[in-house]
């Protein structure tokens, strides 16, 4: 191995039989001049542990060369579709600090992605892709033989290379806390040197981790008054209900954990596991999922496999590490029929809150009925009013009849003081009558212990349910005294499927109204009616267009009220 001083470390493993090598980083690229001083002809590979500008500056020139390109899976856009990044990215009045300036300049075309937890052969190497948040949300180190490629995630013992990178908001330290746990997982596998992009190797990582999380653990107290606490929560995650039912707190989005005898578990919710914050949006590369919790399952509880997860409702905070559970356990998601549809067709909906990809589910559960995992028997109700497209799960574990409610409302009630909070938001669809359903299902089951997404478990009392049905009345009649009887706008009842689309110049695609209407669309394009509700559009563009709105024009008992819905389609020209 080659260690080569250029914008950043570049770390050349070479296999002298064939006088090749694999690059960790690209840096400048200007060190491509000096291969054959490093006994190398050809560079088959080179894996990027970050998106930053002096990691990849160089890539054009490897690509040149017919050099392999491989990036962490969750900064893929910023160097594949740089040229995107760089015409969205905010720049006015801006408060989001990630370093997402420091990106490459223009598109470089990627040969593939290094998914977390992964293994793969990369050239003549064996690499283990680990995922290593805090310089970036996306950063990643590889494990080669017992060495770890660490990127910008530590400089040497007890200082890291960018304070800028430790401040992904305008006011919190969330790379700060995310290095310290990326750190702390860093040492289960027993790397024999840490070796950074800048900075010094370090070959005893335990004493490099810990000085850097001890100088890491000052700077959050100082800036923000009080420790992060992120490294207690790693080292215990679970609060244990009962003995086969735990609570993951790691999250500002809870998650719970159901316990089978088998040796297995199934996950209530499952989003942004151990984080500072719940993410806000914005572009994927800000938004990373992943699993710190679930290596506490297998340590304290003996749990190999997570088996199946099942959500409450489709928000990101309760679903984004679903896809990535299923790729590194083999988890199956089942979710109820509408609940399903959301997560598997996101483009179809405008709806707060849609995770990027489609999640596939497994099983599709009608509302209403039961399905069984191991010694349980789950029933999942139809739970409209945080959103329309939820879930209750009810099922009983060490005797108790518990109910998993999502987001339907916050905080806990008791005697005397105030009541609990409905957590309505028009844009999932909400309607007056919501809370009194919810209710009213609450008052048939009869649960004994009710479980949410971001608040306390609820012990039930018949005054307890007596309060929420109080407070669905009271939800009901403020919106029938403020509102008139029809609000096509903020309820949801008039859409156009799929919302968003990617067509082709010249080639028909077909969406749909959920209510008669006509449809408008760009001047030049065609359109055909096959039904009342149904169209075949044709685009006609003359160059590639983002973005294009469609809209549904509604008229009822012969008032025409406007265009309710619109939807967005990206035209290519081919």
């Amino acid at each position: 191995m080659h260690t080569i001083e250029d914008t950043c470390l570049v770390y050349l493993l070479v296999d002298p039989s064939s006088r090749t090598a694999v690059a960790i980083d690209a840096g400048s690229g200007r060190w491509l001049d000096r291969l054959p001083s490093y006994g190398v002809d050809s560079v088959t590979d080179v894996l990027v542990t970050h998106h930053h500008r002096d990691q990849v500056e160089g890539l054009p020139l490897l690509a040149a060369t017919g050099t392999r390109i491989w990036v962490p899976q969750n900064e893929a856009e910023l160097i594949a579709d740089a040229d995107h990044h760089w015409q969205r990215r905010n720049v006015v009045n801006n408060y989001d600090l990630h370093t997402d300036r420091s990106s490459i300049l223009s598109s470089v075309p990627v040969t593939g992605v290094m998914k977390d937890y992964s293994t793969a052969q990369i050239g003549h190497v064996s690499v283990r892709t680990l995922p290593t948040p805090g310089h970036t949300p996306g950063s990643v180190t590889y494990l080669i033989d017992g060495y770890a490629f660490t990127g910008d995630l530590i400089h040497s013992p007890g200082k890291v290379w960018s304070g800028a990178a430790l401040q992904w908001s305008y006011v919190g330290m969330e790379g700060a806390a995310m290095t310290l746990a990326s750190l702390a997982q860093l040492l289960d596998h027993s790397p024999r040197a840490l070796l950074p992009s800048h900075g010094s190797r370090m070959d005893d990582p335990a004493a490099a981790v810990q000085a850097t999380c001890a100088a890491l653990q000052d700077l959050i107290t100082v800036r923000l008054g009080t420790p992060s606490g992120l490294l207690d929560k790693l080292e215990s995650p679970y609060v244990e209900l009962s003995p086969h039912l735990l609570m993951n707190r790691t999250s500002e989005s809870r998650s719970y954990v159901l316990l089978s005898d088998s040796g297995t578990a199934l996950l209530i919710d499952y989003g942004y596991d151990l984080t500072t914050s719940i993410p806000t949006g914005g572009p994927r590369h800000v938004v990373r999922p992943w699993l710190p919790s679930l290596r506490a399952l297998q340590r304290d509880y003996g749990i190999e496999r997570v088996e199946v997860a099942i959500p409450t409702h489709y928000h990101d905070d309760h679903v984004a590490a679903f896809n990535l559970m299923r790729e590194v356990h083999g988890t199956e998601v089942w979710a109820s029929g509408p609940v399903a549809h959301v997560l598997e067709n996101p483009t179809d909906y405008d709806l707060p809150c849609l995770w990027y990809e489609p999640i596939p589910c497994a099983q599709h559960v009608v509302n209403g009925s039961a399905i069984k995992w191991r010694e349980y028997e789950l029933s999942l109700y139809d739970l409209p009013g945080h959103t329309l497209y939820a879930s209750a799960i009810g099922f009983e574990v060490d005797g108790q009849r518990v109910l998993a409610t999502g987001d339907q409302q916050t905080g806990s009630w008791e005697p005397g003081r105030s009541a609990e909070i409905p957590n309505f938001q028009y844009a999932n669809a909400f309607a007056a009558e919501d809370y009194v359903a919810s209710a009213a299902l609450y008052q048939r089951l009869q649960p004994e212990l009710m479980i949410s997404g971001h608040w306390d478990p609820r012990p039930v009392t018949p005054s307890y349910l007596d309060e929420l049905t109080r407070l669905g009345d009271e939800v009901a009649r403020v919106h029938r005294a403020l509102l008139p009887p029809d609000d096509p706008v903020f309820t949801g009842t008039v859409r156009i499927s799929p919302y968003r689309m990617d067509a082709v110049n010249g080639q028909p695609f077909t969406v749909r109204v959920n209510a008669p209407a006509d449809l408008v669309v760009p001047a030049g394009w065609e359109c055909r009616r096959v039904s009342a509700q149904e169209f075949v559009v044709i685009p006609q563009v003359t160059a590639p267009v983002r973005r294009a709105r469609i809209a549904a024009g509604i008229t009822r008992d012969g008032i025409y009220l406007g265009q309710l819905a619109e939807a967005l389609v990206d035209v290519r020209l081919s």
